[in-house]
């Protein structure tokens, strides 16, 4: 992994054959970013992906084997159980040119990884929303 930084601006480069989310997620961790928002573009090899079913309160997931473009990588960090986490959604595409999207679990980079984060000092934190069936982002003391 490759960055640099200007101000509260982050731009990332994650390297061929890393999980994208792990590698975030630990840049996150060592430059102590507890909030913020990540976007990005690239190429990976492998994804899974998943659409939430509001019904049943689980996820519909799918593993995808690549090479695939990553057409657009949209997210925010909040802090989940004390540690950075982030919930991000993203756009793929085959090569032909077929369009699959949905939340992202986790991508490999197959051979690059490019993504500007955006430290923000807001207080957010994600926490269980009963009703919802998922930690969401809460920015107060309860739902």
């Amino acid at each position: 992994m490759q960055w640099s930084q200007d101000g509260n601006q982050f731009m990332v480069y994650v390297e061929k054959n890393e999980n994208i989310l792990e590698s975030m997620t630990l840049f996150c961790e060592n430059n102590g970013i507890e909030n913020g928002f990540i976007s990005g573009i690239g190429a990976i090899k492998s994804v899974e992906i998943g659409a939430f079913d509001i019904e049943n309160k689980t996820y519909i997931r799918k593993q995808m084997s690549g090479p695939f473009e990553l057409t657009s990588f949209q997210g925010n960090i909040t802090l989940k159980d004390g540690k950075p986490f982030i919930h991000a959604h993203i756009t793929v595409g085959d090569h032909e040119m077929n369009i699959m999207g949905g939340h992202l679990f986790e991508a490999t980079v197959a051979a690059v990884g490019e993504f500007s984060l955006q430290r923000r000092t807001f207080n957010a934190s994600r926490k269980l929303n009963e009703d919802v069936g998922l930690p969401c982002i809460c920015l107060s003391e309860t739902f």
